[in-house]
């Protein structure tokens, strides 16, 4: 009998755990698009390129169409080395030096013919090169303009007679340690370097103008009264 009370009696049940409400899609969501709306970031000459240089432009030239003013396309930045064929070394610096200056990869530019003169075959390396394009381009422009420039050596301005008609500006660095990424005690030998602007504008007043809403320290273009009168 007892046997059989025991059996008889019931199990106490554990009380069922309440489920955890489920997360909506729209909750699940809303963080991620917070995360990712704060870690957007937009160059400050891509901002000022909008707010400030493009109406600028718009109100000096006229245009009727926002698409109508010209914009930057790429900076290609060119270091040449004389001895790149004989002295492998020298090469290997020039190569880093750029990539700590641009902050991309170079690439290896060769000769494309036979210069007796200087004892080059076609082939033979003579120097590297690298294209920078949309933030990468902003953000070495930004140092270009606010550091490296203003550091060298009775630096007056850059002439505004290097554009080549097609909206394209073109000059030259003499030593590459005006830029902070250089570290002046580890280079092995002092390297210039020649940086090319290109930019969709049709004349050179257009992309001079371009360049120096953008902070450029070109040097004031001569009126044409003026260089008519100096003639």
């Amino acid at each position: 009998m007892a046997e059989e009370k025991k059996k008889s009696v019931p199990k106490k049940k554990s009380p069922a755990k309440k489920a955890a409400p489920k997360k909506t899609a729209a909750k699940k969501a809303a963080p991620k698009a917070a995360v990712k709306k704060a870690t957007v970031y937009v160059p400050k000459l891509k901002r000022d390129y909008k707010e400030l240089v493009a109406p600028s432009l718009m109100k000096r030239f006229d245009y009727k169409n926002v698409m109508e003013v010209p914009k930057l396309v790429s900076v290609s930045l060119n270091m040449g080395i004389g001895d790149a064929k004989t002295n492998s070394k020298h090469l290997e610096s020039a190569v880093n030096e750029l990539t700590l200056i641009s902050g991309q990869k170079p690439v290896t530019t060769k000769s494309k013919k036979d210069i007796s003169n200087f004892k080059i075959r076609r082939g033979y390396p003579v120097g590297c090169k690298v294209t920078l394009r949309s933030t990468k381009m902003f953000e070495f422009l930004e140092r270009l303009i606010a550091i490296a420039l203003p550091r060298s050596r009775d630096f007056r301005g850059l002439s505004w007679k290097s554009f080549d008609g097609r909206g394209n500006y073109n000059f030259g660095v003499k030593e590459q340690i005006i830029f902070t990424e250089i570290d002046y005690d580890k280079i092995q030998e002092i390297n210039g370097l020649n940086v090319t602007v290109t930019t969709t504008a049709k004349t050179n007043d257009e992309a001079y103008w371009l360049l120096k809403e953008f902070g450029f320290p070109l040097r004031e273009k001569p009126v044409k009264k003026d260089i008519e009168e100096a003639a």
